[in-house]
């Protein structure tokens, strides 16, 4: 079947077969920017030329780089436009000639541009707040429309003012936030051609750093080998970066330190030069803010001058200096004793201990660092240490500094003793001095001792003279001299020795009755007689009966005296004398008064004392007055505080004087009541509280030290040397008395009698030696009855000392020869029983308590005397 094509050439021929006829295909074209294209020129006829032409009219000429042409065949002829660009456009003509005969075609080539994006990076970054420039070029024949979108919604302008599509395609954004962040959709048509193409963009906004110092202002000590802090937090995107500086970067090394991120700075070992501003500094794309930090360097005052002092009594005036250092500035203090002196302040000397001065002789004056007390007209009292004290915010020091006075000797103390003939006494010379004095005492001008005073006798201390005196009539009392001497000069004083006298009576001011007891309120003596009281003797009656008395060891501030076992409701006299070394003084005047009906008993006091182990305590009372009924028993109730049930009553029978309370919580107050029951009913209770220790970690043993073995190793290593023990007594009885196990063993098992088996007499009993030193013989002759075992029934023969020991015997002497050294231990001590208890009787005893006098041990109980039924003679006993 024929194309048209071939059928419309094949008309043309026939009609027109002398002319040349030329076609261009394609008829037109349109190539876009950088494509390539051909087109092909078809002539009919015979033509002998077929040239191309470009749009200027230039012929094209074959090898262009750009447009190329070719001849195909006969009849066509090929134009190519490689790569073509905006020049490449315009009317392309091929011409076909043949001699005189010529044809044409031409096509219109137009050459558009494509949509391409030039420029549109990704990512984009811009800084919070800046007016962004979102750049999206895109070029295209003709220009493109664009259009924008974020988060797949179309950006208009129109409804957010801060969005603006600019003339170039770019998308303006003013002021951009972080919400602003994401991606974008550049989007370009071309609506000729229904083109379309779009570029997705990220754009990142930065934000610049924000900082914030944790503490604007750190505080540190110098020289004491701390450390200082410094620290800043910082946020911002993308995450800055955290340096610090003071005048140069720091760097982690041997005086810095940063953590990871850079926000803390340690600054070690801080030294005063330290201190100053240091810069936190983040930074990133957005750029840079900063902070300052300051450091504070405070530095603990320190004393570093100070000088001991040395000066006489009435020197006009001494002065002690005191200079330190610091930051901030110390304040500089002056103490003596409980006595501080202040800077300004002219105080009065004060030594309650010593003597008084009322002058105004202490001056303290200051000045930057430097302190200086000033003492005005100086006594000896002032001397001692002085405490320089140099403080500030952040501590303080101290140096004590040493004040030396001299002075010649003061004699202090009591000027007067009292004594009696027969009884020493001493007097005391006491004397203050610096240097040291020597002491001499006198009387009528005489150096004592002298030859004729033979009941006076001197002690000596550094500082007190005793002059002991012993005398024998009236004339030794009397007026002794006291001199002490120095380099400072001399002091004498005079003491008197007087005659003691028996004590006044004591004034009895009330007596407070209670059924069996009473309290007797008393004055002392006006005079004591010149020696202090030794007893007080309390004596009373019944009216009309004798006198009872008991005497009570007199006590500091004594006031009151309780005297018991009166009856009830009956009328009482009461006196009372006091008794010195000289002696019993006068009685005071009869008080009467009558005790109580019979009542219940007075609460009794209570005394608490911790025992070993702190959880236990031993609570003891004090009886008090009975009510005149004899107390039948004590009720004792605790409990701890923070529990509202009381424990179970403890009843503690008449005459106790105490209660043991053990197991106690520990680290745990409790309340205990005791009470006192008579016929009559309770006393009141008597209360008290304390608190028991806290728990150790440790518990000691019964030494006091701690030791590294359990219980269960104890026992178990006394176990085998028990068993060691065990063993080497039964070789021992093996070998020294054919007895034990071993023995057992050898006769029943080997046939064997053992080593040193004795002869046969001996086994028979005729004769034995002793093994001690005297080598003596035992005789024993026994009737043949004797030899009889068991003869008319009777028992076992008794062992004597020449018997040997049986088995049970060496197994049971082994025994008791272990006791002593298993006595030590509680557990050692019970172990051998634990073995052999089960095996003891009856009948085994009698050996057990002989095999305590066989020659292994020491006798311990005298053997019980035999029982025979025939004479017996034996020589005495081998001596031990």
């Amino acid at each position: 079947m024929l194309q048209i094509r071939d059928l419309i050439w094949g008309l043309l021929f026939i009609g027109c077969a002398a002319s040349i006829q030329v076609q261009i295909i394609p008829t037109q074209g349109e190539i876009s920017v950088g494509e390539s294209k051909f087109f092909l020129c078809e002539v009919v006829g015979d033509a002998k030329d077929i040239d191309w032409y470009a749009p200027s009219g230039e012929k094209i000429l074959p090898n262009r780089p750009d447009i190329f042409v070719s001849r195909t065949d006969e009849t066509t002829s090929s134009l190519t436009i490689y790569h073509a660009n905006v020049d490449s456009a315009g009317i392309y003509k091929c011409v076909a000639k043949n001699g005189n005969k010529e044809a044409q075609a031409t096509v219109q080539v137009k050459i558009f541009q494509k949509i391409t994006f030039e420029s549109a990076p990704s990512p984009q970054e811009f800084n919070e707040g800046d007016d962004a420039d979102i750049v999206c070029d895109v070029v295209s024949s003709p220009p493109p429309a664009i259009f924008w979108k974020h988060k797949g919604a179309k950006i208009e302008p129109l409804k957010d003012v801060r969005f603006r599509i600019m003339s170039n395609g770019h998308l303006q954004i003013r002021g951009i936030k972080k919400t602003d962040e994401g991606m974008y959709n550049c989007e370009a048509r071309v609506m000729a051609r229904g083109e379309i193409d779009f570029r997705m963009m990220k754009v990142i906004v930065n934000v610049l750093p924000t900082i914030r110092a944790r503490q604007a202002d750190v505080n540190a000590t110098a020289d004491i080998g701390s450390s200082a802090l410094l620290a800043c937090d910082a946020d911002g995107f993308p995450e800055p970066t955290v340096t610090w500086a003071n005048n140069v970067v720091l760097e982690t090394g041997d005086k810095y330190s940063l953590n990871e991120d850079g926000s803390e700075l340690v600054i070690k070992d801080v030294k005063k030069v330290d201190e100053g501003d240091y810069t936190c500094i983040a930074k990133n794309k957005a750029g840079e803010k900063t902070e300052e930090v300051s450091l504070n360097v405070f530095v603990q005052p320190k004393i570093t001058y100070w000088k001991n002092q040395t000066a006489s009594e009435f020197d006009e005036e001494v002065t002690l200096t005191c200079e330190a250092s610091g930051d901030p500035t110390p304040v500089i203090s002056w103490s003596f004793g409980n006595r501080v002196f202040t800077e300004g302040e002219q105080a009065s000397w004060t030594r309650p201990d010593k003597y008084e001065s009322l002058d105004r002789n202490v001056v303290v004056r200051s000045h930057a660092r430097v302190s200086s007390l000033t003492l005005k007209n100086v006594q000896f009292t002032y001397a001692g240490q002085y405490l320089c004290t140099a403080s500030n915010s952040i501590g303080q020091d101290t140096k004590p500094i040493y004040l030396e006075v001299r002075y010649a000797p003061k004699i202090l103390g009591e000027v007067t003793a009292y004594t009696w003939e027969g009884n020493p006494a001493n007097i005391t010379c006491e004397v203050e001095a610096h240097p040291g004095a020597s002491l001499v005492w006198f009387r009528d001008g005489l150096q004592l001792p002298s030859a004729n005073t033979t009941n006076m006798r001197i002690y000596n201390t550094p500082t007190i003279s005793y002059l002991e005196i012993t005398p024998d009539s009236q004339n030794d009392f009397g007026s002794y001299n006291c001199t002490a001497t120095n380099v400072m000069g001399s002091e004498s004083k005079e003491f008197l020795l007087i005659p003691a006298d028996v004590p006044s009576s004591p004034q009895i001011q009330q007596v407070e009755p209670f059924s069996s007891t009473a309290v007797v309120e008393f004055e002392e003596p006006d005079s004591m007689g010149g020696v202090p009281i030794i007893k007080y003797i309390v004596e009373w009656r019944l009216l009309g009966e004798e006198w009872t008395g008991r005497e009570f060891e007199a006590e500091d501030d004594m006031a009151s005296i309780t005297i018991m076992g009166l009856k009830p409701e009956s009328t009482y006299e009461v006196k009372m004398s006091a008794i010195n070394g000289k002696g019993k003084g006068e009685s005071s005047l009869l008080t009467v008064f009558k005790t109580e009906p019979v009542r219940e008993p007075t609460a009794p006091k209570l005394e608490v004392k911790a025992q070993k182990g702190g959880n236990s305590f031993k609570v003891n009372w004090i009886k008090q007055d009975d009510g005149g009924s004899p107390i039948m028993h004590y009720l004792i109730r605790y409990k701890a505080k923070h529990v509202s049930e009381w424990k179970p009553e403890i009843r503690i029978p008449q005459g106790s004087e105490y209660v043991l309370l053990n197991g106690l919580e520990w680290n745990t107050e409790y309340d205990v009541y005791v009470v006192a029951e008579n016929q009559q009913g309770k006393s009141k209770p008597g209360t008290l509280s304390f608190k028991t220790a806290v728990q150790p970690t440790t518990i000691p043993d019964a030494t006091g030290g701690g030791s590294g073995l359990g219980t269960g190793a104890i026992v178990g290593i006394l176990i085998v040397v028990f068993f060691l023990l065990l063993v080497g007594v039964d070789v021992t009885c093996y070998f020294l008395n054919k007895c034990g196990l071993l023995m057992c063993i050898a006769v029943n098992f080997c046939g064997k009698a053992g080593p040193g088996a004795k002869t046969k007499d001996l086994e028979e009993g005729k004769a034995a030696f002793t093994k001690d030193e005297s080598k003596e013989p035992i005789v024993e002759v026994r009737t043949e009855e004797e030899n009889t075992p068991n003869q008319g029934g009777g028992g076992p023969t008794e062992p004597n000392e020449t018997t040997p020991l049986t088995e049970p015997d060496c197994t049971y002497s082994a025994l008791f020869m272990l006791l002593p050294a298993l006595s030590s231990h509680p557990f050692a001590l019970a172990a051998p029983f634990f073995f052999f208890v089960p095996h003891l009787s009856v009948v085994m005893l009698p050996s057990v308590f002989h095999s305590l006098s066989s020659p292994l041990l020491p006798p311990v109980f005298p053997p019980a005397p035999p029982h025979r039924t025939g004479p017996r003679l034996q020589t005495p006993p081998p001596r031990r």
